[in-house]
């Protein structure tokens, strides 16, 4: 059933003058990085607040009370003394208990439904296996799915639904473009989810959506260039710079699947061999992890739980992935020259030799700059959470 989503805050009077567009301008982004201190900072005083961003007293004040009236943040119970002088200060702080956002994230095997609040924080989750890759049928199945957690989180407010996916997937229309592993060309999914949700949805490819989680919530917080490497089914990456995420004419950029990968041996679809989707995918491990007889399916933890009990050829397939990896990790270094690389990969998430293995093919003088997911329990949650957080942060006003 439909939902309502939390009413907007009027920003002017039916009477006032039409803000010019700089003035717009200026305003989203003097409330954006308000709001980001109080989430990076807070319990923060206000007078705080204004030596960090640079605003004035008032204009903070202004801010906070807008933020306060919608309920995204809230005084502190306690007031705390600067230096034990004069007048106490109140500080504000984040109102995480009022708000969720609905993330989506849609997988070749699965969809993953979750809600998150403002924090980026999953208070629930839940996977949905594919019968069907009819995105009618997935995207339906997703809105049930939220339905159903948005029923048992009673009492909170949804402010709009994010949703993350590899292949191309266009932002500024809401549609993914092509995902060949799905079989999906230009699904408008902003519309059919947003129909079924009654509610703001917004999209983006699950790379991009993973660096503006770490920004917001994780290790890359204050770095100030942002390179995020995503290998699983699909492999792609995303890459941030003074706050931005690139994307390219219609969202086209991070699509590096087809990079030339050296020592590869896989064949692929394109016609060539060693490219990059091929060689690192899920598929790819599972495969020869079957051909070795340490599993007898396609789910990748598998191999990661044969590694645990002590199998060497499934420690040796995953540390040998991490490698071809850090292959990857040091080809992307030297295009970009990130300040810091997040890799979301499941051998380097879960096991320290993979971690290690791919640091060194990266090499000694930049290893330091990698580092794995900051949500390594909850990355395909985060993914499609943070599209909508993300937008939230930058207008915090408007949503």
């Amino acid at each position: 059933m439909p939902r309502t989503a939390a009413p907007l805050l009027a920003s002017h009077s039916p009477h006032s003058p039409v803000p010019r567009a700089a003035d717009s301008d200026r305003r989203r982004t003097n409330a954006s990085v308000v709001l980001r201190s109080v989430l990076e900072h807070g319990p923060v005083a206000r007078s705080t607040i204004s030596r960090l961003t640079g605003l004035s007293p008032a204009s903070v004040t202004d801010y906070c009370a807008r933020f306060a009236e919608l309920g995204l943040i809230r005084e502190s119970a306690t007031p705390q003394r600067s230096k034990g002088v004069g007048r106490p200060h109140v500080p504000v702080d984040l109102d995480a208990s009022r708000f969720v956002v609905g993330g989506v994230h849609v997988a070749v095997p699965y969809t993953t439904v979750a809600l998150l609040d403002l924090r980026g924080r999953v208070v629930a989750e839940r996977r949905i296996g594919h019968d069907s890759t009819d995105p009618s049928l997935v995207l339906a199945r997703a809105a049930e799915g939220l339905d159903a957690l948005l029923t048992e989180a009673a009492g909170t407010t949804p402010l709009g639904v994010g949703v993350a996916a590899g292949g191309w997937v266009d932002r500024d229309s809401g549609t993914i473009v092509e995902h060949p592993l799905l079989g999906w060309r230009d699904v408008p999914v902003r519309e059919l989810l947003g129909a079924r949700t009654g509610l703001p949805v917004h999209v983006d490819g699950h790379a991009r959506a993973l660096v503006n989680g770490e920004r917001l919530f994780g290790r890359a917080r204050g770095s100030r260039s942002v390179l995020h490497l995503f290998v699983g089914n699909v492999v792609d990456a995303a890459f941030a710079t003074n706050d931005e995420v690139h994307h390219g004419p219609r969202s086209q950029a991070g699509a590096i699947a087809h990079l030339p990968l050296r020592g590869g041996t896989e064949p692929c679809d394109c016609g060539r061999v060693g490219c990059l989707q091929v060689e690192l995918s899920e598929r790819t491990l599972c495969r020869r992890a079957r051909e070795a007889g340490i599993v007898d399916g396609v789910n990748p933890t598998h191999v990661v739980a044969a590694a645990e009990c002590g199998d060497p050829v499934a420690v040796r397939l995953l540390t040998q992935r991490a490698r071809m990896v850090g292959r990857a990790v040091g080809l992307l270094l030297d295009i970009l020259n990130p300040e810091t690389v997040v890799v979301t990969e499941l051998g380097v998430v879960r096991r320290e030799d993979c971690l290690r293995a791919l640091r060194e093919e990266v090499g000694d003088a930049r290893a330091s700059a990698v580092v794995p997911t900051s949500f390594p329990d909850s990355v395909l949650a985060v993914a499609g959470g943070s599209v909508m957080l993300d937008v939230l942060y930058r207008d915090p006003l408007s949503v």
